[in-house]
């Protein structure tokens, strides 16, 4: 069974703000993108705080092209989750690190891959005035922000 996720729109002046509390079990990069969707936003930067029961980061390989996975199999806090969302390909597009915090205080941070949530994830995100655009760099095989469009 689904779980609900609990989001709200605010108004900052002329830039939409969505709060997003992310239920225990939901997959953090899932949710986000499915908020984004549902509300059409196409230029955001995004912040979080919370805990995962179990997540995979990932760090950039450039000769590989390719994210070397860095699995965190135990509960931790999620000490600073940021990034950004942008239009790629007509579709929101979102690009968050995060760094999470181990019980004995250890950290290890990288490009969030997957978050399992527990107990909750506090996300907020703040539209920028323009839809970003991303576009695949042929050099990296990575969507790259390019510049942005006026809504």
């Amino acid at each position: 069974m689904r779980k609900i996720v609990r989001d709200v729109e605010l108004t900052d002046g002329d830039r939409r703000i969505v709060v997003v509390a992310v239920d225990k079990g939901e997959d953090a990069v899932a949710t986000i993108n499915e908020v984004a969707v549902r509300y059409g936003i196409r230029g955001a930067r995004v912040t979080a705080v919370g805990g995962f029961k179990s997540a995979e980061l990932g760090y950039f390989d450039r000769g590989k092209r390719d994210y070397l996975r860095i699995p965190v199999r135990e509960q931790v806090e999620v000490l600073s989750l940021l990034g950004d969302i942008a239009d790629n390909q007509g579709r929101p597009a979102l690009h968050v690190h995060a760094v999470v915090g181990h019980r004995d205080g250890s950290t290890v941070g990288g490009h969030l891959l997957r978050g399992e949530v527990w107990p909750t994830l506090e996300v907020i995100i703040t539209e920028v005035g323009a839809s970003l655009v991303k576009r695949v760099d042929q050099e990296t095989g990575l969507a790259l922000l390019t510049g942005s469009t006026q809504p």
